[in-house]
């Protein structure tokens, strides 16, 4: 398998441009939609988690520190199914955005945004493109090897 080590992002800016200006509409529509920043920032968390980014994971901890997510939570959403730390909209996110995440392996639930969930179809249109945008900055960070090293 070749070796690629090129960051994607400095050969073609106006794509990466186009991606952050995506991923903000995305969080956007998600506050429009009444969702909070932590749950916004709960969803990139997760996402990285699935993906393995370690870039985006200190990232997006550290945004939901500052939104006052806590480290409880924080240190059990792996196994948010087994806890109790999550509230139903939260709980409803946290699958879409799994699903959005591993679409190969089961399709989208069709219970999120109708009566039978708690999230309406705008919050779940919403959840779906923070999902989307998460997944595409995992894959931008992952695939231009983006350093991670402790703090200073």
């Amino acid at each position: 398998m070749p070796s690629f080590r090129t960051n994607i992002t400095t050969h073609e800016p106006d794509l990466y441009k186009a991606a952050i200006a995506m991923a903000e509409q995305a969080e956007a529509a998600a506050l429009d939609a009444g969702l909070s920043g932590r749950l916004v920032e709960l969803v990139r968390i997760r996402v990285s988690q699935l993906n393995g980014c370690a870039f985006c994971l200190r990232a997006h901890t550290n945004d939901a520190l500052a939104k006052n997510e806590t480290p409880e939570r924080l240190a059990v959403l792996p196994a948010w199914r087994e806890t109790s730390y999550f509230s139903e909209i939260e709980r409803d996110a946290l699958a879409l955005a799994e699903q959005v995440t591993r679409i190969a392996d089961a399709p989208a639930p069709d219970a999120v945004g109708t009566a039978s969930s708690p999230l309406t179809a705008a919050q779940a249109a919403a959840v779906a493109w923070v999902a989307i945008t998460i997944n595409t900055f995992n894959r931008i960070a992952i695939t231009s090897h983006y350093a991670v090293r402790p703090a200073a």
